[in-house]
């Protein structure tokens, strides 16, 4: 979890707490105004606040206003749906038609879900997509059928993070997902960006006047700072991969086994985005694995026996020990009781969005109140 400071040149921006289920209608509705058909404003929905209640704002409801400039510029394409490019079986090509990322992405899964509960595993590459938000909800939704899937992401043309050795941006923040099913229980998720924070934590910390812990950024002469702005204002510096060669070394990996094998781009000379494209175009490939396919009729009892024997350790801090997927997990039930916190700054531009969108004045005026309702 990213340790975050305010800033001094700025004052901290008003926080409001939202409730999730009437944050999800809102959502709905900025999409239905812009064209969206029903089903693609509640997945768009479900998925953007599903990640603000994961505790992953970088994700959620905060996307909105990149989003609506995306589908300004013509890049976001409404009411698109994953296209068949290749069927080899086990194996599926998607092409995602720049469609919402939060449809595509799921209707990927679900075609891999059932070719895995027919084969015992299925490979889904899928190209082409806009933003396909969290990783961790696609994930879920493997999970949620009893699978176990691994994630391959790279972000197409929009360079962010900076090369092991380097010192200027060359490749996207490409996130790295794996989840394990417990039956009954939290299944065990691991999901990052393969930076050492998401570029929308940049953002999250950056509309709230605050500063990163320091490592993880660096100017454009490629000097260490702690300024979000310098993801966010020109001239622009970089990220910094999480864990020095080993980052870089496996977002290397997300960019070819997610960008090249899914029959996408990698990032290069020839597919940097046109300037002020706000676009995010993420290619996938994900390998979904049936457990009873294999021969592990003790792989709960075993996975269970290592989570409690690491559980065991003497803590050496107040920090809990933890496994995979239970940072998120606690996240869900504080912000379902409590509200989602949404900083003022980005609640005038989900605002803003919504106006663009053409919702009307009356309506707009309707949700905007809820920043100033109890959460509950």
């Amino acid at each position: 979890m990213v340790t975050i400071f305010r800033r001094k040149d700025l004052a901290m921006s008003t926080e409001y707490r939202i409730n999730s289920e009437r944050l999800g209608q809102f959502v709905q509705a900025i999409w239905r105004h812009a064209g969206s058909s029903a089903r693609e404003a509640e997945l768009v929905a479900e998925h953007l606040v599903q990640a603000n209640l994961a505790g992953h704002d970088s994700h959620g409801v905060g996307m909105i206003p990149s989003y609506m400039a995306s589908l300004g510029q013509g890049q976001l394409q409404l009411n698109a749906h994953a296209r068949p490019v290749k069927d080899a079986g086990a194996v599926l090509t998607l092409d995602g038609g720049k469609g919402f990322g939060q449809v595509v992405a799921s209707e990927a899964m679900e075609q891999g879900i059932e070719r895995a509960r027919q084969l015992g595993l299925a490979a889904v590459a899928l190209h082409n997509a806009h933003h396909v938000g969290r990783i961790g909800h696609w994930a879920e939704q493997c999970a949620a059928a009893g699978f176990i899937s691994i994630h391959f992401v790279n972000v197409v043309g929009d360079p962010m993070v900076a090369p092991f050795g380097g010192s200027d941006r060359r490749f996207g923040t490409n996130p790295f997902c794996v989840i394990f099913p417990r039956p009954g229980k939290t299944p065990l998720l691991l999901d990052f960006a393969t930076s050492g924070i998401a570029f929308g934590k940049t953002r999250v910390a950056y509309n709230k006047g605050l500063t990163v812990a320091p490592g993880y950024l660096i100017d454009n002469q490629g000097r260490p700072t702690s300024e979000p702005k310098v993801m966010h204002e020109a001239p622009f510096g970089s990220l910094l991969a999480f864990g020095a060669h080993k980052g870089y070394a496996l977002a290397t990996m997300c960019e070819i086994l997610g960008g090249a094998l899914s029959g996408g781009r990698t990032t290069h000379d020839e597919t940097l985005k046109a300037a002020g494209n706000d676009a995010i175009t993420n290619c996938m490939t994900t390998l979904i694995l049936n457990p009873d396919a294999f021969a592990a009729p003790q792989m709960q009892a075993e996975a269970q026996a290592f989570i409690d024997w690491v559980k065991a350790s003497p803590e050496s801090s107040d920090v809990p020990i933890q496994v995979p997927g239970e940072w998120e997990q606690a996240n869900r039930a504080a912000r379902l009781a409590d509200g989602i916190p949404i900083d003022g700054n980005t609640w005038q531009q989900i605002c803003a969005a919504a106006h663009q969108a053409g919702m009307p004045s009356d309506e707009l005026e309707h949700y905007r109140g809820m920043a100033s309702e109890e959460p509950h």
